[in-house]
């Protein structure tokens, strides 16, 4: 346990190498996208013009928790120094410290930080540039725009001082959210016996999925980053079979703009008759 917190304990400070983990983890589920896909996909050139629109999201959103990471360090450290959150307040040992971090973090900077994003209309007028994309795939899961990414790291920073978090234990949490974004937005298919076991505990493809179909109630549903239990435990699980998901949006938003960066980023700016308000 020692060696996991030491090799975690200064994470933040190697950008390249957790960068590392996210191209590693792309190509890796790029090469299963191709071998098994859950559906196939009609994109409007190619994969890689495709693949190229969201990683220029996606790298804007790395450059941006970059800097929020120097918050997260300040945090942890004022929280060690008064004792304060679940860690310190139940004098959690390593193990304890890693799950109460995964559980607070996910539900603050996962869930509640979703689910807000669907019930506020300024929140939702940004968020609908990561559910525009009508082809899901690997690469749409960081596909955010800056300002949503400043947001969702706000919430991040509540979820932060509640828990009282160590770095380490962050980093931990951080690590295993890119990873496990990437592959619930794969468009991989999986043993529908497998999926749904995955779906017990985490956030699986096929679960994560049904978030990304363009009809209501389905969007407003699955809001959860890695754990299920947030949905399963609120009342926004939902089930669809694969074979009835279409993507992108039913409304408010041209679907034919869907791999348009600059478009896509002035979007949000842009007056509308009728927001999207989740019900």
């Amino acid at each position: 346990m020692q060696s996991i917190i030491g090799y975690f304990q200064g994470l933040e400070h190697r950008p390249l190498e957790r960068g590392a983990y996210f191209v590693s983890g792309i190509m890796l589920l790029w090469f299963f996208e191709n071998l098994s896909p859950l559906v196939f996909l009609k994109y409007k050139k190619n994969k890689t013009r495709h693949a190229g629109v969201n990683l220029g999201f996606t790298f804007l959103h790395f450059i941006i928790h970059t800097f929020l990471a120097i918050f997260i360090v300040m945090i942890g450290n004022w929280t060690s120094e008064h004792g304060f959150g679940i860690v310190h307040w139940v004098g959690a040992g390593p193990l304890s410290t890693i799950l109460i971090t995964i559980l607070v973090l996910d539900f603050f900077g996962g869930w509640l930080c979703h689910w807000v994003e669907h019930k506020v209309p300024l929140f939702w007028r940004f968020h609908l540039i990561h559910h525009a994309d009508n082809n899901v795939d690997v690469t749409t899961g960081l596909r955010h725009h800056p300002l949503e990414s400043v947001w969702r790291g706000l919430f991040f920073f509540i979820g932060l001082f509640f828990a009282g978090s160590p770095t380490y234990a962050v980093m931990i949490y951080q690590t295993l959210l890119v990873f496990i974004t990437g592959f619930t937005h794969a468009n991989i298919s999986l043993p529908k016996s497998l999926d749904r076991m995955l779906s017990f505990i985490l956030v699986s493809p096929n679960m994560h999925k049904v978030h990304h179909h363009h009809e209501q109630p389905y969007t407003d549903s699955n809001y959860g980053a890695v754990l299920s239990i947030w949905d399963r435990l609120l009342g926004t699980f939902r089930k669809l079979d694969p074979s009835k998901l279409r993507y992108g949006l039913d409304r408010y938003y041209s679907n034919e703009k869907d791999e348009d960066f600059f478009a896509l980023m002035k979007k949000p700016f842009e007056k509308v008759g009728d927001q999207h308000i989740s019900g």
